[in-house]
């Protein structure tokens, strides 16, 4: 008879291979859609990228559909932890969030390309200005105006002055080096303090 602890190590085992068949399908789906349109990316596709079989994904995912939102959770997770900044910082701000952008930017901006016919496109680009916007609320916290309308005008600024769409005009549409983009984020960010026309 199976003892306790034998059981116990084999159903670890079991959910641990588990995982990482999951986290495998995920970063092949991941890797995937980062340069290839949704439609142009079939179940079978990740199947191969993943070295594993359509149904596994299936059962793991329950369909394309379920994948997609599976791996926007999974990269929204990733960006929560890769954003950590000091309050204030606009240096490391906007450091932070280019070493984001200049790993996930340009698939983030081939996904918002999709919302209007992706289902899971438009749900993941909801979930991210959502994300987006409360950390700028974290990370902008000394320099906002108190809840209310003053606060959501600069919320606005701030998030326009930071969306990915201005880092792919300055990175890509316009070729600015790296140096070059973070310097006009900084320079744009110090303009639209609010502190600043409190005082004038």
């Amino acid at each position: 008879m199976e003892s306790g602890a034998r059981r116990s190590y084999r159903m670890g085992a079991r959910a641990a291979a588990i995982e990482a068949t999951r986290a495998r399908v995920l970063e092949a789906a991941a890797t995937l859609w980062a340069r290839r349109w949704y439609d142009d990316v079939t179940l079978q596709h990740i199947a191969e990228e993943a070295g594993v079989s359509v149904q596994t994904v299936v059962n793991h995912f329950g369909g394309k559909d379920g994948l997609a939102d599976a791996v926007a959770d999974r990269l929204a997770s990733q960006a929560a932890v890769n954003r950590q900044a000091p309050t204030g910082d606009v240096a490391a701000i906007v450091a932070t969030l280019f070493d984001d952008y200049e790993r996930h930017g340009d698939a983030t901006v081939l996904w918002i390309a999709q919302i209007d016919r992706v289902p899971a496109a438009a749900r993941a680009a909801a979930h991210a200005r959502g994300q987006h916007r409360a950390w700028l609320d974290r990370v902008f916290a000394d320099r906002l105006p108190a809840p209310g309308p003053a606060r959501e005008h600069a919320l606005n600024l701030h998030y326009a002055a930071t969306d990915v769409a201005l880092w792919k005009l300055w990175r890509r549409d316009l070729g600015l080096t790296r140096a070059d983009a973070e310097r006009a984020m900084r320079d744009l960010l110090t303009s639209i303090d609010p502190r600043k026309r409190n005082h004038e």
